[in-house]
């Protein structure tokens, strides 16, 4: 069992530079270069701390190169000998420590949308996802199904269709999330059975947004058969069970539920929660005397 996090480090009080597109237009494209190096050189720091401090499991940051998929930027990154020399120091230290990694498009990759042209952006934005994460060395892109517009039961099966439409190379690894406020874990089952995507089981969105039924996690793992070990969420409510907004840390009320609901299965456990690394450290420490 791997325990991780999310994108910033508190201790290393990392930072993620972006960039607005009128400095781009004003600097030019090297601008982009610039910023991409630093937030790599910002991401090998942390999977170099992880190690150090036993945490496997990270996800990466979605906006390591700024503008990544808008029209003004013309840099063919992936096979920029600067860019590469980094994400190969980086997918050798995941590699030789087995760390997982991860990454989470955003809100406006939306594979479901009625929209064509949302649609189109969004899988743009999962190729980009796609061949980032392979030079990171990671395996994972999860993603939300989107939105209900209305008729929720064909908005799943859209998903299910565009997703048929994909890359081999982006099915092998996109995963599917329940979420707080759409989408049960028994809405992302049925996706799953349309098309065959794996479900990440978020434990604090089930707890929200359940629809009154419990959790058949027997068929949720059954999903990943030839994708590898599980990959679930977790979070502690801010100011409640079901507070939608993630607290600081992760209770251990929480934790020890989720590892009753797993019994003796394998799993990879996804922190969210404000303090990141600091509330995963003590779990870490905790399976260690296991």
């Amino acid at each position: 069992m791997r325990l991780g996090y999310a994108c910033m480090n508190t201790e290393l009080k990392t930072v993620f530079r972006t960039l607005r597109l009128a400095t781009v237009e004003a600097e030019g494209t090297a601008k982009i270069k610039e910023l991409t190096l630093k937030n790599m050189q910002t991401t090998l720091e942390i999977i170099q701390w992880n190690i150090e401090n036993n945490i496997f499991f990270y996800r990466a940051s979605s906006s390591m190169i700024p503008l990544s998929t808008h029209p003004v930027n013309d840099w063919i990154w992936w096979e920029d000998p600067d860019f590469l020399a980094i994400a190969e120091q980086i997918r050798l230290l995941v590699e030789a420590s087995q760390m997982r990694v991860s990454m989470h498009p955003g809100q406006y990759t939306v594979l479901n949308s009625p929209k064509p042209e949302v649609v189109k952006k969004s899988i743009e934005d999962l190729e980009y996802h796609d061949r980032l994460i392979q030079l990171l060395g990671g395996n994972d892109l999860i993603l939300h199904t989107g939105g209900a517009y209305g008729d929720k039961e064909s908005a799943k099966a859209r998903f299910a269709e565009n997703y048929l439409n994909l890359s081999n190379s982006i099915k092998r690894r996109l995963r599917l999330e329940n979420d707080d406020k759409t989408f049960t874990v028994r809405d992302v089952l049925d996706v799953s059975k349309m098309c065959g995507v794996p479900v990440c089981f978020d434990i604090h969105h089930h707890n929200c947004n359940n629809d009154g039924k419990p959790v058949d996690f027997a068929e949720i793992l059954a999903t990943w058969e030839g994708f590898g070990i599980p990959k679930i969420h977790i979070s502690t409510g801010k100011e409640g069970f079901t507070d939608l907004r993630h607290h600081e840390l992760v209770s251990e009320a929480d934790f020890n539920e989720l590892l009753l609901l797993l019994g003796d299965t394998d799993a990879d456990i996804m922190f969210e929660a404000k303090l990141k690394e600091q509330a995963v450290l003590p779990f870490v420490k905790q399976l260690a005397q296991k």
